[in-house]
């Protein structure tokens, strides 16, 4: 049996960030098909939470890029390579060192995810607390009061085009961190930073997921640097349109852009789902 990854912003998601009905409806049949589908995604179980809710996504999910998978049935995280504290006190220096907020996210041991950092700077840095929904956390501090033996899964920031960059830098110096960035608002300078241990990956949470689940095939959808990993341990890979470079160049094929439903459109040809 095959294993359907998909990303989530770029991919599945139109240009709102919602699926669409028609996307909810191929996903609905691949549901009464029996056809197993799950997603791995740069987001937080709380930023994808709302979105995946009533789409019948019942397995296992990586979350993070790989950081953590969310198990539904058990409403369980398993969590992969998380930082040091050395590790931790560079990225987040070298946020401060360009003006740029980390937002630290930590694992406790109920599996509950307390977010800590310091005072918001920014318009954009406020918006970033929207877009990860910072708010849906149960529990949210100071940096200065983070716990020395705290579980630290992963860091994001936003902020200047240049400074994320210079921070982009200064982490993939170091040996054990793995750094992505990309544009986060559309025709503006603005970029987001998200850092985790290099040890974590999409490629890797989709190897566990598959052992778990007992599936011999992966077929996966992805749009950005941070996907390059599961195209390289699935079996088919397939980029949207609106892909980047580097994704396009790695995936089996290009279909169509996401903000057409390309993926929906894709697999309905692909597992003949119209045939009656």
């Amino acid at each position: 049996m095959e294993l359907v990854v998909f990303d989530l912003d770029g991919t599945l998601l139109n240009r709102e960030s919602v699926i669409s009905e028609y996307t909810r409806e191929t996903l609905r049949l691949l549901d009464e098909r029996d056809i197993a589908y799950t997603v791995a995604t740069g987001r937080t179980l709380h930023g994808a939470r709302a979105i995946l809710e009533g789409h019948a996504f019942q397995l296992p999910q990586a979350y993070k890029n790989g950081v953590m998978i969310w198990h539904p049935d058990s409403k369980r995280i398993s969590s992969g390579a998380t930082l040091t504290p050395d590790e931790l006190d560079k990225v987040v220096l070298a946020c401060l060192g360009q003006g740029v907020t980390p937002f630290v996210f930590t694992l406790d041991e109920d599996d509950e995810s307390t977010v800590y950092h310091p005072p918001v700077l920014s318009n954009v840095e406020r918006k970033l607390v929207r877009s990860i929904s910072i708010q849906e956390h149960k529990r949210v501090s100071a940096l200065d009061a983070l716990p020395a033996d705290a579980t630290v899964t992963h860091v994001n920031s936003i902020g200047d085009g240049e400074a994320i960059k210079a921070v982009l830098r200064s982490v993939n110096d170091e040996p054990n961190l793995v750094a992505y960035s990309g544009i986060a608002l559309e025709g503006q300078q603005w970029r987001w930073l998200d850092v985790h241990h290099s040890d974590a990956s999409k490629g890797g949470a989709i190897k566990t997921m598959k052992r778990l689940l007992g599936l011999e095939r992966v077929i996966c959808f992805g749009d950005s640097d941070n996907d390059l990993s599961m195209f390289e341990v699935a079996d088919e890979s397939y980029a949207p349109a609106n892909a980047n470079d580097n994704i396009k160049s790695a995936a089996t094929a290009v279909i169509g852009h996401h903000d057409d439903e390309g993926i929906a459109h894709f697999l309905r040809e692909r597992f003949a789902l119209d045939a009656q």
